[in-house]
């Protein structure tokens, strides 16, 4: 589904990525993990052309990506944005045209959306009526909503309670086995192991570790997740 080739990401002085090689494969969720300041978010950026790298190229279905491509990707960033004073269905079919819905086509997603989250009396409140809970769960709605068959989340469930952190976890695993293909970056290790098919940990600008989680978990039979997280970053910067 999407071939990252030799990226390089430099800063003035800084380098925030450096020779980068992954391959995510159709139909699967890869984690992408790595401590603050290790490269994660120039990636993503990149991979939306929001930033661009100073080397190497992306494929995505075999073919160099374009800004045309950018339309196909459901992106929810760490960084949430809403236009406050706009009503929740107004914002969400405008964002959803921009991905290239037609109005109706729009409508019908989000009234999809709404129904299967119970909120569908949101519809004509405004977003700063809005707890930050919701407001979370109406930029989720607005990533999915034209059914991209790659979705990109970014600290995903960060600021939701449990209940709502595992009913999104099962709209991802469920749109996983509809046919999407979904990157996650998460510092919260118990949800990648519970979601994540294959896993890469970038840490100062290199990628320190790359598989699928069984055979990552065969490598080290012992420890958690978190524990080789740990282990392989703190070997690296010593």
């Amino acid at each position: 589904m999407l071939q990252i080739e030799n990226i390089s990401k430099s800063y003035g002085t800084f380098q925030a990525l450096r020779d980068i090689n992954l391959h995510v494969e159709r139909g699967r969720i890869f984690g992408l993990l790595g401590p603050n300041g290790a490269g994660k978010s120039t990636l993503i950026r990149i991979i939306n052309r929001i930033a661009l790298a100073d080397s190497g190229r992306i494929l995505l279905e075999g073919h160099p990506m374009t800004d045309d491509d950018v339309r196909h990707i459901g992106y929810l960033p760490e960084e949430r944005g809403l236009y406050k004073k706009m009503r929740v269905a107004e914002q969400a079919i405008y964002l959803a045209r921009l991905k290239g819905l037609s109005r109706n086509d729009a409508e019908q997603a989000l009234h999809k959306w709404l129904q299967r989250f119970e909120i569908t009396s949101w519809a004509n409140k405004t977003v700063e009526q809005l707890s930050k809970g919701m407001q979370q769960k109406l930029q989720f709605i607005v990533t999915v909503m034209h059914s991209p068959q790659l979705l990109i989340f970014d600290e995903p469930f960060s600021g939701f309670d449990p209940v709502n952190a595992n009913l999104l976890k099962q709209e991802i695993l469920r749109m996983r086995d509809e046919g999407a293909t979904v990157i996650l970056s998460s510092h919260n290790m118990a949800s990648v192991e519970e979601l994540c098919d294959d896993i890469a940990l970038i840490n100062a600008s290199h990628v320190v570790l790359h598989g699928t989680l069984q055979e990552i978990r065969a490598q080290h039979p012992s420890m958690s997740l978190n524990d080789i997280f740990i282990q392989t970053v703190s070997q690296q910067n010593s």
